[in-house]
């Protein structure tokens, strides 16, 4: 059983280790749902090539949701403003609703259409193989070593836009990337999976600490645990991986702040950006 677990667990953990840093962006950047949006605008470009005949998981499969989450990167860059009548999350809102039930309808269309809708949703994560997560492994640390190279861009550009230059345009250069992860991640992890890899592990540092370092090592931490639990479980009581493990990480939330008051801790979130030390 240990010989199944283990692709799972690394893909999982591979997938946590991009997403954890991402989830900090879109925790701090307030803009809670854009995950969800790019991970249903992702499924939608999956779609549209299954009906066209192209078999989900390929790498034409894979294009298609590029291709979708390019479109979503540029509307959701050219939709940042500071002073506007209708909100940014709005806009994020509408891009979810309609992307799904663009998903929904088209799927409706094939014959593989249930089966899609399921594994949209929740994954494949327990029928991963060694060369996808070589892949998704590959991908996850070139935009890593990207974002590393222009972490103060993107730091600024999250907790300090004002001192960022052209802000639209680095806007979509970070959605890019975010929507490169996201096409990867929905292939094999789901889009429910994909929200909650990005949101709690990056909620639960958020209620610990104000430090961007140490949040990201508290979010890996916490998503390190939330994993091995829930996939040690679904082989143990043989459930569906996907769901479950939404489902641990939500436990791992719960414990998490309950446990909080307990210890006294109460992270100023003002201080995050001073944190930063931008100007360095």
């Amino acid at each position: 059983m240990l010989d199944l677990m283990i692709p799972p667990i690394v893909a999982a953990l591979v997938i946590l280790s991009i997403h954890a840093y991402l989830g900090l962006h879109v925790i701090a950047r307030e803009v809670i749902f854009i995950d969800l949006a790019f991970a249903q605008i992702a499924a939608l470009g999956t779609t549209v090539a299954l009906l066209m005949g192209i078999e989900s998981g390929t790498t034409m499969s894979l294009l298609f949701a590029l291709g979708f989450t390019l479109l979503g990167a540029l509307l959701f860059s050219l939709t940042r403003m500071e002073k506007s009548a209708v909100p940014q999350e709005a806009i994020i809102g509408v891009s979810y609703v309609v992307a799904s039930a663009a998903v929904i309808l088209l799927a409706s269309l094939t014959a593989e259409g249930s089966d899609h809708l399921r594994e949209t949703l929740t994954g494949t994560l327990i029928w991963v193989n060694w060369p996808t997560i070589g892949k998704i492994a590959g991908v996850y640390t070139a935009v890593g070593l990207f974002h590393y190279v222009l972490r103060r861009k993107f730091l600024a550009l999250t907790f300090a836009p004002e001192r960022v230059g052209n802000i639209r345009l680095w806007d979509f250069v970070f959605y890019v990337t975010f929507g490169i992860v996201i096409s990867l991640s929905v292939e094999i992890a789901g889009v429910l999976m994909v929200f909650t890899g990005l949101v709690i592990p990056a909620v639960i540092a958020f209620l610990y600490t104000n430090r961007f370092g140490l949040a990201l090592l508290i979010a890996w931490g916490a998503g390190t645990l939330a994993i091995l639990s829930g996939i040690g479980a679904s082989f143990y009581w043989d459930l569906a991986t996907g769901p479950l493990l939404v489902c641990t990480f939500g436990v791992t939330l719960i414990v998490a702040a309950v446990l909080r008051p307990l210890l006294g801790i109460r992270p100023d979130r003002e201080i995050v950006v001073a944190s930063l030390e931008l100007d360095d």
